[in-house]
């Protein structure tokens, strides 16, 4: 016998293809489902309403399959309340816990419904006191108290508007084929309109920033003041360094475009440098350091998160080698944050799009069109990709945002 649970969902289901989404969503998890009732809007701007029985062979797939709908805002038309279960073992969920998305989530407590503060996808709802946070497993501590159920929690998806009004050319999400300049034109003013409501712009960059040669635009960026938080590896934060010592970039010469002799000891050398001064901020004090991205950071107080992997080289003494600490310390830059810029990385474009809530814009670029395509295959929906070179596309940016670097060029 199957147990059942009334949703309803509510949006531009037709058009947008929202509800095929959540009926295939329902099949997928070995659910059924029974339409009760289906209010069709009227005009196209119109919302529709459905409102359906979902049911499942026992309690825990239903409580699955819910977590599963609710993620494109088929909510319980009875909510209920939530079910709490305390942590038992230190790094452990409890059976049947809530899986969050990085949508506006909001939980229901003492008959009111209370926002999940800083949403992330794939953590569990922390119950403290009034208030409900995400929370990693790997921070999860035995007599914690964690949502071990789909009711009492709603899900409020971004609202999606079909602007298409027919067949087009180069309507994706991800082009190649796009005018460079009005998407230059675009960031520019999704990072001037972050500052503009005191909210800081986050830069996630990989190697590429500096091999392309745009480090000089980016430290341009920089002391514009649209570059408030960076987050990379440790190959940005040496190649920057080496170019700063030795004009190179993994050996490369930046000004020539060719190897020079020994150039491939540079970027250890570099990171020699540093650990001999203690630190890049140290380096930076000591004379050591005296351009490039780092040393702009430095400079004008910018934080930076700097997580490495295990192929890394030295590493610099910044650099965390715990990727749980990492992860930390890239979670305590979020907050105030108002626009994300990922630049030439697929490994920290994913890493930092797993942490970030989904009403943060964000955009990424990079010359391979899988990198930004990954993105929001991971679950970054507010994701918007830009195929094109980062080293150009940074160029173009800091001609826009800085009018310094522009009078300059």
């Amino acid at each position: 016998m199957q147990v059942t649970e009334t949703v309803e969902i509510t949006g531009h289901l037709m058009d947008s293809g929202l509800l095929s989404r959540v009926l295939d969503d329902i099949r997928g998890y070995g659910g059924e489902y029974t339409l009760d009732k289906f209010d069709l809007g009227y005009d196209k701007d119109d919302p529709s309403t459905v409102r359906m029985t979902v049911g499942a062979e026992d309690e825990e797939s239903l409580q699955r399959l819910l977590m599963r709908i609710q993620t494109k805002g088929a909510n319980l038309v009875d909510p209920g309340t939530p079910e709490i279960t305390a942590v038992s073992t230190d790094g452990v969920f409890p059976d049947g816990f809530y899986s969050t998305t990085n949508l506006p989530t909001s939980v229901r407590l003492g008959g009111r419904w209370v926002p999940v503060q800083n949403p992330e996808m794939d953590c569990g709802l922390l119950v403290d006191g009034e208030t409900v946070r995400t929370i990693p497993m790997s921070d999860v501590r035995a007599g914690m108290r964690i949502i071990t159920s789909a009711q009492g929690v709603k899900v409020t998806p971004p609202i999606v508007v079909n602007t298409e009004e027919g067949f087009g050319f180069m309507e994706s999400d991800v082009s190649s084929e796009k005018p460079q300049r009005v998407l230059v034109k675009q960031v520019a003013d999704g990072m001037r309109e972050a500052k503009a409501n005191g909210q800081k712009v986050l830069w996630v960059g990989g190697p590429g920033i500096v091999h392309t040669g745009a480090a000089p635009a980016m430290v341009a960026l920089v002391e514009a003041g649209f570059v408030d938080v960076l987050f990379a590896g440790n190959a940005l934060a040496t190649h920057d360094i080496e170019s700063s010592l030795y004009g190179t970039s993994l050996g490369v010469d930046l000004a020539r475009g060719r190897g020079v002799e020994h150039g491939h000891e540079h970027h250890i050398r570099a990171i020699n440098t540093i650990r001999k001064a203690g630190s890049i901020a140290a380096a930076v004090e000591q004379g050591v350091l005296t351009s490039g991205v780092m040393h702009a950071l430095v400079k004008k107080g910018r934080k930076f998160v700097l997580v490495g992997s295990v192929r890394d080289d030295g590493p610099l003494p910044d650099v965390y080698t715990d990727v749980l600490e990492g992860q930390r310390a890239m979670r305590a830059e979020l907050p105030g944050v108002g626009y994300c810029l990922m630049a030439a990385t697929m490994l920290h474009s994913v890493a930092t799009g797993n942490i970030l809530p989904a009403s943060i814009p964000l955009t990424c670029v990079d010359i391979n069109p899988a990198t930004v395509t990954k993105l929001a295959d991971r679950g970054s929906s507010q994701a918007r990709g830009i195929v094109t070179d980062v080293g150009l596309f940074i160029e173009h940016l800091a001609r826009e945002l800085s009018p310094s670097y522009a009078d300059g060029k």
